[in-house]
């Protein structure tokens, strides 16, 4: 059995700021060892229920925040951007099974740091018409790949948000979202033990979990978060311009749709 863990930081027990997922900033060390943590959990947990090869993803920011050596020995480490599949990178591996760990919900959700890929650029992103997330996202292009997600950790409103997408995983609550940036949270020792027991539970019923599929041409609507983004992004001959903010293209997989939503984030950094 091998299993992908994409760990975020957003999700994290105890992190509620800007400040502490931003590196520069003296609380996004101690922040940083939170989720590696966690991680550190997961792993556990998918090694107590079979594992026999563990990838776990480094997925926030410039993908490099988990310190190697703090991380548990027996999981190989996916870390740097660019990389093609982003968030879900190593599912090409012939992964079983996919945990999202400290993860958030979607732009202008009401969870906690809630974005999608880009706070900066992105203010909504649907496909075929549904709104999602950075897990539903993910979660489809894992889903290419035949890998279903069995497992997510985070806030009570990204747990709301997916749990309709995946029905058959098991969730794990690291805090309650009280605004953008407060909540209550479990205490990181309560959170880590409720990590490694939901992964192991969710991996011993992952034969009852199906891969999230979109099938067929995707038409991505983006929403940026200004127009002089969308004018940026519109530089794009295959996007259609809808209104100030919103434009539109198409794209034959998933995979394709996100490597095209990744260029627009980077795109992004020039008007900052």
């Amino acid at each position: 059995m091998k299993v992908l863990i994409s760990t975020d930081i957003e999700g994290v027990a105890g992190v509620y700021h800007h400040e502490q997922v931003r590196p520069g900033n003296p609380e996004f060390e101690r922040a940083r060892l939170l989720m590696t943590q966690e991680a550190n959990a997961a792993i556990a947990g998918a090694f107590d229920a079979g594992a026999t090869e563990v990838l776990v993803n480094d997925s926030h920011g410039g993908f490099r925040n988990m310190p190697p050596d703090v991380l548990d020995p027996r999981a190989r480490v996916v870390q740097g951007k660019p990389r093609y599949l982003s968030m879900v990178a190593g599912v090409e591996e012939g992964m079983d099974a996919v945990c999202m760990v400290g993860y958030h919900s979607r732009a202008q959700g009401r969870g906690i740091l809630a974005h999608t890929i880009n706070s900066f650029a992105f203010a909504s992103i649907s496909l075929n018409g549904q709104e999602l997330g950075e897990a539903g996202l993910y979660g489809a292009l894992a889903g290419e790949y035949g890998a279903p997600v069995v497992m997510g950790s985070g806030d009570d409103v990204f747990i709301a948000e997916n749990r309709p997408l995946f029905p058959h995983a098991t969730f794990v609550e690291t805090k309650k979202a009280t605004g953008f940036g407060s909540g209550i949270s479990l205490s990181p020792e309560q959170s880590r033990r409720a990590i490694r027991a939901g992964v192991e539970e969710a991996l011993a019923a992952r034969a009852d979990a199906r891969p999230l599929v979109f099938a067929g041409v995707q038409t991505v609507t983006l929403r940026a978060q200004s127009p002089a983004l969308a004018d940026l992004f519109c530089q794009w001959p295959a996007f259609e311009r809808l209104d100030g903010a919103t434009l539109r293209f198409t794209a034959e997989t998933v995979e394709a749709a996100v490597r095209m939503l990744n260029c627009c984030s980077a795109m992004s950094s020039m008007l900052r």
